[in-house]
């Protein structure tokens, strides 16, 4: 199919294999739980002893027709791939995996490597198109249609799983399966935004031209003026704005101190960041992360 990609194809494989290993090794060994539809797939698993690799494609049937009605032919086709090769996965790593990681003893350290492993891999999928059904197909939709962070709206719909999860977990056990699915939630924003993190700053000065004029020639990086007005005093004046990498922040800060150490400067996390310098090269040609 058309615009379907290798790398992204490769990238939600990986993904599917990272997240299936961290449910496999830490979740299921140590009994603890998992939200959306992979902790439903855990619920049935644990009380009725279905294989997740089975119920997470039953589960997802449904959910296929609406990915493919409402997120097109090429997420369709992504989440196809997700959901099946993750089954795959969690069939292989239950049969054949020889590794054992037994941390009933320390749940804080299992809690926190599921969430890592579960975050880790459903990052990398959904950074690169896809889901693996589910709750990921509505926590994708919420992002596209109504600017939700991916992560936030699992979180929400994990702890309903979770709580009905108790019918087989102790207070104990759903306690650290919430800080997995946080930590996890944390970790696919980290992943989802982290590429194109950067800094923005409001620069209010007298010598905004000398400053804008030093950030072109020392850091190669633009600045806008933007019109402002006092509110308390009414004097028009200038605000530079101005986005750099994270790295670049304090450099941004040095030439500012040199040129006014009195100028008022406010810096605002980025957290998806477009256009030349970012993602398009001076040639205006797609930079690849």
């Amino acid at each position: 199919m058309e615009g379907i990609r290798g790398k992204n194809v490769f990238f939600i494989l990986l993904g599917s294999a990272i997240f299936a290993f961290g449910l496999v090794h830490f979740n299921m060994e140590n009994n603890l739980a998992e939200g959306g539809f992979t902790g439903i797939t855990l619920l049935l698993y644990f009380l009725f002893q279905i294989d997740p690799a089975l119920s997470n494609l039953v589960l997802n049937i449904p959910l296929f027709i609406i990915g493919w009605r409402i997120l097109g032919g090429r997420a369709f086709i992504y989440t196809l791939i997700g959901t099946l090769s993750l089954s795959l996965f969690l069939w292989i790593f239950q049969k054949y995996s020889a590794l054992s990681i037994p941390l009933q003893n320390d749940l804080t350290l299992a809690a926190l490597f599921a969430g890592v492993f579960v975050g880790a891999g459903l990052g990398i999928i959904f950074r690169y198109g896809g889901t693996t059904g589910g709750v990921d197909i509505i926590a994708r939709l919420g992002s596209k249609y109504l600017g939700w962070s991916m992560g936030k709206t699992m979180f929400v719909f994990d702890f309903c799983v979770i709580a009905l999860s108790l019918v087989y977990l102790n207070y104990k056990e759903a306690m650290y399966t919430l800080l997995a699915v946080f930590v996890a939630a944390r970790v696919i924003d980290f992943i989802q935004q982290g590429a194109y993190a950067a800094k923005a700053a409001m620069i209010i000065s007298e010598n905004n031209k000398e400053i804008a004029n030093n950030i072109m020639s020392q850091m190669d990086r633009g600045a806008t003026v933007l019109n402002g007005k006092g509110s308390f005093s009414g004097v028009q004046k200038e605000v530079l704005y101005c986005v750099v990498a994270r790295n670049e922040l304090v450099r941004l800060k040095n030439i500012i101190r040199h040129v006014d150490p009195h100028a008022f400067v406010a810096v605002n996390d980025v957290h998806d960041v477009l256009g030349e310098g970012f993602t398009l090269d001076e040639n205006k040609n797609p930079i690849e992360h």
